[in-house]
């Protein structure tokens, strides 16, 4: 088997590198879960490592247990001998690269908590500037152990040292990695928010995030609202225009004409009407909402980005359910910029 062949993984040290001497000085790969003790003694099987971790760790969440015990899983059975490993080290900065030199070992010194082992030869230690952000990327898996495909040939390349450093300006995956960054930013928002904000939670949410906004809101009672979840404005009493009618939909699917007609005749010729939903809004409805120009929609999308624009505004309790950070990601280069 030709190295474009060979198996590709990628590990890291922990989630703070603590493993990183292990590794380096000792000449191993390694991961944790030592409460597991030696798991070549379980059937080569997955169920078998669910129920193991489910017993050994009985605090993990139910949905947390298949990908834990898929990773045990794999680099007991599936990772073998002569497999690369790709190894982005925390105390370095590098990205050390090698060959899987032996088999699966269960072995508690000099480090127990990484009680499960396997020998590795190293061969290359290349600096992350080398790479393209793709690969970094790619390599910065959430996970202990993965397995590397979409950039494998840049590691392929490098650890036979003939990896080219390109220019930042003709990396193409800049792009891509700032797109997927976002994307799973809003997925996390909508996610947390489709699930702990069904209903009436909903209707305050989008109340605080008008609030962040400069409105004063009012929030109708739990119960038949009549078509209207808020009334928003900006003086003390409500009286001044405009008088905004907010109705808000917590569900995940596609709204049609029907409701936001329905919201509009709720509305009178000196307020506006606004219709905030997790979902969509389908073609029909979008073209009503354009055609009135005291009515607007705001699907899933846009209000991902009202909360990360606002987000510093929220309350303590709104940024606990939607625990987010500022970080800058990079973007493209034209070769002109630099």
């Amino acid at each position: 088997m030709t190295d474009t062949e060979t198996t590709l993984w990628g590990i890291h040290a922990g989630s703070t590198g603590d493993a990183d001497t292990l590794f380096l000085k000792t000449n191993v790969i390694a991961i944790g879960w030592a409460k597991l003790g030696d798991v070549s003694q379980l059937p080569n099987d997955r169920e078998a490592f669910k129920a193991a971790v489910a017993a050994a760790y009985p605090e993990s969440k139910p949905g947390a247990i298949p990908g834990q015990a898929g990773q045990i899983f794999r680099f007991v059975h599936e990772m073998t001998p002569g497999d690369l490993v790709a190894y982005p080290s925390q105390h370095d900065h590098q990205i050390h690269l090698g060959r899987i030199d032996g088999p699966y070992v269960h072995a508690l010194k000099p480090e127990p908590g990484y009680p499960h082992r396997r020998t590795v030869k190293w061969v290359q230690v290349v600096p992350r500037t080398h790479f393209t952000q793709g690969a970094l990327y790619e390599i910065g898996a959430a996970m202990t152990l993965f397995q590397i495909r979409n950039f494998a040939d840049e590691f392929r390349l490098a650890i036979v040292g003939k990896l080219a450093l390109a220019p930042v300006a003709q990396d193409e995956s800049v792009a891509a990695v700032a797109a997927e960054i976002e994307e799973s930013t809003r997925d996390f928002v909508l996610k947390r928010l489709a699930q702990e904000l069904k209903g009436h939670p909903f209707a305050d949410f989008v109340a605080h995030l008008l609030g962040t906004m400069g409105y004063r809101t009012r929030v109708s009672r739990k119960g038949p609202d009549g078509g209207i979840d808020i009334i928003a404005h900006r003086d003390e009493l409500g009286f001044e225009p405009p008088i905004i009618k907010v109705q808000v939909k917590s569900g995940e699917g596609t709204i049609g004409d029907p409701d936001v007609s329905a919201l509009y005749g709720k509305v009178a010729t000196n307020e506006f009407g606004l219709l905030v939903a997790l979902g969509t809004f389908t073609a029909q409805a979008r073209a009503f909402a354009a055609s009135k120009s005291n009515l607007r929609l705001i699907a899933g999308d846009e209000l991902v980005k009202l909360v990360l624009a606002h987000y510093e505004q929220f309350d303590s309790a709104y940024k606990g359910l939607l625990p987010l950070k500022r970080v800058y990601v990079p973007e493209a280069l034209d070769e002109a910029d630099e």
